[in-house]
């Protein structure tokens, strides 16, 4: 078999403008529940959230994650004719049996772009880290036929929502990224070899059929995060052939899972700190050295994006070592340390490709945060009272809201299929 590389060409990223600032929030809801005060100002300091973002009416998982993905291959159309894979990563499904991919094939090629029919669709689930299964799983796919000139895409796509009022209701959030696989990428090259794993049956986060919220155990998930980090990294170093503190020094770029910014920061600074021995400023150097913290900002004020997390901060922290090194990021190893509850650890290393800082250029990172619009209390009420019948829809939105260019949930049928459109510009 030819030896060739595989990993990510390229990423498109969508997150719906509605925006809640949390003092905002937090004013309505201790004038509402007075004994929610120290609780919920407690959990705004602790997680380090400023704001969340959330859909517009017309829009769910499968339209922000067709949004992302019409938004890339508008801008990649010469990788259409070799699209061989279409993958969606996510644990907010609108259908018990048709995948999200499904949905945004049809949606994509009612708007204009030539996605092939001869193509496999299908979706991924393990709570946050359902996107990176099917970017593995892919990848793994397109190493089996290193010849040919496919690829494949994946979209992680996501509307986190739990009860509110709750402390958890701030680290609500949506969002998309699309995620372009071949073989030779011109982004980040994979080592699918050495991947490290973990996987044990918790009750740390579920969401039960029937249930339009999430359930979660704050600190035990917190404690089962930590403990499955430390073990995949362990079984990454095994595969590898190294000990744990020099796969640590030795990795220029750590990616991880972000339910809220102190959570992925803490982890990697007890990872550090338990396998290098170091502590107060050699600790912060080394975290700071690698542009870590700064990775984490997007989620401070779009909030959980549940699979899309992870790779927010991907494309932020390659902006900004990019903007740090320019052409010398290439060839900088990294790890990509991805969670799902209930749960399961993904750990993936791998290196910069040569074709990144072209790539890296070409994104637009900063619209997806400057879209943003604040919201009203009563738009934040309207989504939090969905899902919405047909009739209601009707009533909270007509076509003519919705912006150029833009998918949207045209209608739900009697008996419940989702019918969506897509709006010209």
């Amino acid at each position: 078999m030819q030896n060739v590389s595989v990993g990510i060409s390229d990423v498109g990223i969508y997150i719906p403008s509605p925006l809640m600032n949390l003092e905002t929030l937090f004013d309505r809801r201790v004038k509402e529940h007075p004994d929610l005060e120290r609780r919920l100002r407690r959990a705004i300091d602790s997680t380090g959230q400023k704001s969340i973002r959330f859909p517009h009416p017309w829009e769910d998982s499968v339209t922000i994650a067709a949004q992302s993905a019409y938004d890339l291959l508008k801008r990649r159309p010469e990788m259409l004719p070799g699209l061989r894979y279409l993958a969606t990563g996510t644990e907010s499904s609108v259908d018990q049996s048709k995948p999200m991919a499904a949905y945004v094939e049809g949606m994509l090629q009612r708007a204009g772009i030539d996605v092939p029919e001869t193509l496999m669709t299908f979706q991924a689930q393990h709570a946050c880290a359902g996107g990176t299964v099917a970017i593995l799983g892919i990848a793994g796919l397109l190493a089996m036929s290193p010849g040919r000139p496919e690829s494949g895409l994946v979209i992680s796509s996501d509307i986190a929502r739990y009860d509110a009022p709750s402390t958890a209701e701030i680290t609500h959030g949506a969002g998309a990224i699309s995620v372009l696989i071949e073989n030779n990428p011109r982004l980040m090259e994979l080592d699918l070899d050495t991947q490290g794993l973990c996987s044990r049956d918790v009750d740390d986060f579920f969401r039960p059929n029937g249930s339009v919220t999430a359930k979660v155990k704050g600190g035990y998930s917190i404690q089962c995060y930590d403990e499955a980090l430390n073990v995949a990294f362990h079984d990454h170093c095994a595969r590898r052939g190294q000990a744990p503190d020099e796969v640590l020094r030795g990795t220029d770029m750590f990616i991880f899972h972000v339910p809220f910014k102190t959570m992925a920061l803490t982890a990697l600074q007890r990872l550090a700190s338990h396998h290098i021995g170091i502590h107060g400023e050699e600790l912060q150097k080394f975290v700071s050295d690698r542009g870590f913290e700064e990775s984490l900002e997007p989620n401070t004020v779009v909030g959980n994006l549940y699979t899309a997390s992870t790779l927010l901060a991907l494309v932020f922290l390659l902006r900004e070592r990019y903007e740090k090194f320019g052409k010398d990021i290439v060839g900088k190893t990294f790890m990509l340390g991805s969670y799902g509850s209930g749960n399961t650890m993904i750990i993936v290393s791998g290196r910069i490709a040569p074709g990144a800082p072209e790539v890296i250029e070409s994104w637009d990172l900063d619209s997806a945060l400057t879209s943003a619009r604040p919201a009203g209390l009563d738009l934040y009420d309207t989504w939090l009272s969905a899902p919405h019948s047909d009739e209601k829809l009707k009533q909270l939105f007509t076509e003519a809201d919705v912006p150029p260019e833009s998918f949207y949930l045209g209608g739900i049928r009697e008996d419940g299929y989702r019918q969506y459109a897509f709006k010209n510009g």
